[in-house]
């Protein structure tokens, strides 16, 4: 897979930008151990979109295509807060998804984590100090991850989620 922003700015494609079959293979096999240590299950993830562009979301559905397939590394993606282990976040906190945000938060389970995705989750991007932008996640949630990109590929993603589940494995 190529990183299609990647190569529209260059406009050529060089080794850095093919993602190798089994560097997933190698991440994936870390991701399983890391949850079935820390959890003795799968990992349930709630997406939140908090007022993106929809970039960091499709790198984030692209997971889920034939080629990541990252529920055969036990991680899900689920409808409902109510069974989340871990909230995603993607996009800028706006003004009028406060409150919706806290409550979905709210909703979780503990012990849960929140991982920012994308440069507008982590620092607010182009559209901090805007009138109807609070900011980055950490602004209204205690985020645990970091992920910066813009947006990050789905391989900078699976990275992330790793070093989350050994953060999480030590605090356990």
């Amino acid at each position: 897979m190529v990183n299609s922003l990647t190569c529209l700015l260059k406009n050529k494609v060089t080794e850095e930008d093919i993602v190798r079959d089994d560097e997933i293979e190698h991440l994936g096999r870390e991701i399983r151990r890391e949850i079935d240590a820390v959890f003795g299950r799968s990992l349930a993830i709630r997406e939140l979109d908090t007022g993106s562009d929809n970039a960091a979301e499709i790198e984030i559905n692209n997971l889920s295509n034939p080629y990541y397939d990252v529920e055969r590394f036990g991680i899900t993606f689920v409808a409902s807060p109510r069974h989340a282990d871990v909230l995603i976040v993607t996009g800028a906190v706006t003004q009028n998804m406060v409150i919706a945000a806290r409550n979905t938060y709210d909703a979780m389970p503990s012990p849960k984590f929140v991982v920012a995705v994308g440069d507008d989750a982590c620092t607010g991007g182009i559209f901090k100090g805007t009138y109807a932008v609070l900011g980055g996640a950490d602004r209204i949630f205690p985020v645990d991850m970091k992920i910066p990109g813009n947006p990050p590929t789905p391989r900078e993603i699976l990275a992330g989620l790793l070093a989350l589940m050994k953060t999480a494995g030590k605090t356990r």
